[in-house]
């Protein structure tokens, strides 16, 4: 095992979001999102932040440019990404490699062929020729100040093919002044088996400082990383979330968490490893993706419980059916309600809403069987967390609304210009009064939505901060022959928190309905508002 470290140049933690992660599809940064995603890592406290490609890529050029001014890094060193010089010329006179001096950042990592086949069909050159760039090219900019890794692409595909040149491209690395040499698995077809036991060949071959970069084709790209560490590597090259080209890099949250809370290794700075969660997610909105909800460690699922078993483990104790504590990488266990609901669940789920159910049966086994007859209805509440909560609340404490429909209605109307008109009306009580408002909107839904914003707005005017972000509609089996179910799940915020509600019903419309009078109520509630009209029946009332 690795002994714990905080000393930086024990082990390197080196991102590379910026540049391999940005050639993900769906993701093109501006200049100003690269500079907010190097801030948040440097908030994680990597140690290396690759800031892109100089002098190749003028957004890039303009990156570095503005970072000299603009980023004030407190853990990390910007790192410049290049190529080695072409062939025929030096390093001096190659003006690619002069950008990477121009960039003014610290350290460059060079990318260099180590794979013969590459160097004969790619770069067109001969493998003496190829070993000289690489010498010429690190020992040139080692000679003007910078710190210099080399990136050996494709290397675990060319030892294979051919040990000896592999392990000479390392030795030229190495011995023309590199600090770390990266081995590459560019395709990423490896194993972790056949990645340790490669990297430690290597390693006791050259005496070179070793890294690892993986990719994740065969899904093993954190398993590659850590079997490399295994093997010797002190230089670990990730990306946030595991974006990247294809299906994607090593996964930094991943790499980190493992080797600090598996492997007793500190590759970052105290008390960092708290902020994963919130970095994870902050980096996903910067690069306008939604974060995945099953990552691990960061994912909103990590810590959530389904089955009735895990919730009365968990009651008693929840390292019974958690690796760790969620609150080590940022995050929180959560409680799923669903028809696998047991008792132990609604009552840890209503702790995590603020209710002590601990003292009350009754009302446990009564909202255990209203969430198992309800969900064999087509509600779901494991999506709507919203919904779940004013249920328990009703159980609890009578059922409490703002507002009582006495009707709405909606009309879809198809015009013989083309023109489709779509009209809602509701009436309602709300303190004392009756209100009658008609809304119009681009579908049935929306009118109805607008025409209920009519009607409370005046009575309620924090309504006015609700925006309605999504909307989901799925079509559920009948029970009576081909007759249809339908499920409709919205999400709302306030600018400042979002909620789930659910309706089911055998229109979309009325399904609808449910869903934005919950939405409605719940926001209000949150609000601080205190109901203004009281019923005593269960949630399946009037």
């Amino acid at each position: 095992m690795h002994p714990t470290t905080t000393d930086p140049s024990s082990f390197h933690v080196f991102d590379t979001t910026l540049r391999d992660g940005s050639q993900r599809e769906g993701i093109n940064l501006t200049v100003s999102d690269k500079l907010t995603v190097a801030r948040h890592l440097d908030d994680f406290g990597v140690g290396f932040i690759e800031g892109g490609w100089p002098g190749a890529v003028p957004r890039d050029t303009e990156f570095f440019r503005r970072a000299k001014d603009e980023l004030r890094l407190v853990n990390a060193v910007l790192v410049a990404f290049g190529s080695t010089r072409k062939a025929g010329t030096t390093a001096a006179a190659d003006p690619q490699v002069q950008a990477l001096l121009d960039s003014d950042a610290p350290v460059v990592c060079l990318v260099a062929k180590s794979h013969d086949k590459h160097v004969s069909l790619a770069l067109r050159t001969t493998l003496d020729e190829n070993l000289e760039m690489v010498r010429d090219t690190v020992a040139h900019l080692c000679a003007q100040g910078r710190r210099v890794f080399v990136d050996c692409e494709h290397f675990f595909d060319g030892y294979r093919a051919n040990p000896r040149y592999a392990l000479s491209v390392v030795a030229a690395a190495h011995d023309a002044g590199a600090e770390v040499v990266v081995l590459c698995d560019t395709n990423g077809g490896m194993l972790p088996t056949g990645v340790r036991e490669i990297v430690t060949e290597v390693h006791a071959s050259t005496g070179a400082r070793l890294g690892i970069h993986a990719q994740d084709d065969t899904g093993c790209a954190v398993a590659n990383t850590l079997a490399a560490v295994e093997g010797g590597a002190t230089h670990v090259q990730c990306t946030a979330n595991g974006y990247g080209e294809r299906v994607g890099n090593a996964n930094l949250f991943q790499v980190v968490g493992n080797l600090e809370l598996k492997q007793d290794m500190r590759v970052l700075p105290e008390g960092k490893l708290r902020e994963m969660t919130r970095i994870s997610h902050a980096i996903a909105e910067v690069v306008n993706l939604a974060p995945s909800t099953h990552l691990p460690y960061v994912g909103v699922s990590a810590f959530a419980h389904k089955a009735g078993l895990h919730a009365s483990a968990i009651k008693v104790d929840p390292d019974l059916y958690q690796h760790i504590d969620p609150a080590r990488v940022g995050n929180d266990m959560r409680m799923l309600i669903s028809d696998m609901a047991g008792r132990a669940s609604i009552e840890l789920k209503g702790r995590e809403l603020g209710y002590d159910l601990s003292d009350d049966k009754d009302l446990v086994g009564r909202v255990v069987n209203q969430v198992k007859e309800r969900e064999a209805a087509g509600y779901t509440y494991e999506a709507a967390d919203a919904s779940f909560e004013l249920l328990l609340r009703d159980e609890s404490l009578g059922r409490a609304r703002f507002f009582a429909l006495e009707s709405w209605r909606a009309i879809s109307e198809q015009r013989g210009d083309g023109v489709p008109v779509n009209e809602a009306t509701v009436k309602l009580h709300a303190k004392g009064e009756r209100i009658v408002a008609t809304g119009e909107g681009n579908g049935p839904v929306n009118a109805l939505d607008r025409a209920l914003r009519l009607a409370l707005e005046r009575i309620y005017p924090q309504l006015a901060t609700f925006e309605l972000m999504d909307y989901k509609v799925r079509l559920l089996e009948g029970r009576h022959g081909t007759d249809a179910i339908t499920r409709v799940l919205v999400e709302t915020t306030d600018g400042k928190q979002e909620w789930s509600t659910v309706g089911v019903a055998e229109n979309v419309i009325a399904a609808s309905w449910q869903a934005l009078e919950d939405a409605y109520t719940y926001g209000l509630l949150k609000a601080g508002l205190t109901p203004g009209v009281h019923h005593t029946e269960g949630p399946n009332g009037a």
